[in-house]
């Protein structure tokens, strides 16, 4: 009855409205304990909850072996939890402490000695906010790789638009360093390196979007994936730490895995020390992936979980 008195050419703005401002946004106003309580109840009972991207990424993950058609229903709603949390997350960490961070975060791992050059790999995984602010609490001075906000990509869509540019400028917020867009040029990334500061990039991109990419195996799936800031870290010998965000879907609270590898001088050998990460965390808990909807643009061919 509602939906038949919207126009239609607004039902999307306000659909993204709802889902990247008004549910998320309750982050900011609610204790995190009820807000979490909302969001799972939300999650396990709105099934056109970002439908679209959550819908694809359960296909696509069940077309690679990794969802049984009976673990479906309990999947489909964790996806829609994570996709929630991450949004939520922009307004969380504008509105909470570095002591509600230390409350609410489990840490494994130590980060670098600050002041010392290096990357910091992560993936598109969980809910990545507080890595950011934990890094960045903890001395180092990390310039975030982020991709150019064209606005012609956003056409049609202002709210998500001016929700990327409020996400893209909280990176650079919490972790105290501008951003850096390497688009054209990794000749920023090497100033910053020079400097000795370190890069933060999200490194699980889809090839197409890159000149050059190397191939790494993924939980046993072929893939391929960029290569640029990996030979960079192998050029400029420095080393490169991964770490992983991730959420406790039971309680809500945050984890934060930190692994420093050491300086490696094969490209070949660093891919794989780096991605063996991410095939551990998709056999731990796969559907924090947030780029399963994505999957073609990574992998060859479908192949089944757990094939080594």
């Amino acid at each position: 009855m509602l939906r038949a008195l919207i126009p239609a050419h607004w039902r999307p703005h306000l659909r993204e409205t709802l889902e990247l401002v008004l549910l998320p946004g309750l982050a900011a106003v609610l204790p995190w304990a009820w807000c979490f309580w909302v969001f799972q109840r939300l999650s396990a009972r709105c099934r056109w909850l970002y439908r679209d991207t959550c819908e694809c990424a359960l296909r696509e993950a069940q077309v690679r072996g990794w969802v049984s058609p009976d673990q479906a229903p309990l999947w489909l709603a964790q996806r829609r939890l994570v996709t929630l949390i991450d949004h939520a997350d922009l307004y969380l960490a504008a509105t909470r402490s570095n002591r509600w961070m230390q409350r609410h975060l489990q840490v494994q791992g130590q980060w670098p000695v600050a002041g010392q050059a290096g990357i910091l790999a992560t993936f598109h995984w969980g809910a990545g906010m507080w890595g950011l602010r934990h890094a960045q609490q903890a001395g180092l001075t990390p310039h975030a790789l982020v991709a150019p906000l064209n606005g012609a990509h956003f056409a049609g869509h202002p709210v998500l638009h001016r929700y990327i540019q409020a996400r893209t400028a909280y990176v650079a917020k919490a972790l105290g360093c501008a951003t850096l867009d390497v688009s054209n040029s990794l000749r920023p990334a090497v100033r910053a390196l020079r400097n000795n500061e370190q890069v933060l990039a999200a490194i699980d991109v889809p090839s197409d979007q890159v000149a050059a990419s190397v191939p790494v195996q993924i939980a046993g799936m072929a893939a391929r994936v960029p290569k640029a800031l990996l030979r960079l870290a192998v050029e400029q010998k420095v080393p490169v730490t991964v770490y992983l965000t991730g959420i406790n879907m039971d309680t809500g609270q945050r984890t934060l895995r930190i692994v420093p590898l050491p300086v490696l001088e094969d490209l070949d050998a660093l891919v794989e020390a780096v991605f063996i990460h991410l095939t551990e965390a998709l056999h731990q808990d796969s559907v924090a992936w947030h780029f399963w909807s994505e999957a073609p643009r990574f992998f060859a061919v479908p192949a089944p979980a757990g094939a080594d």
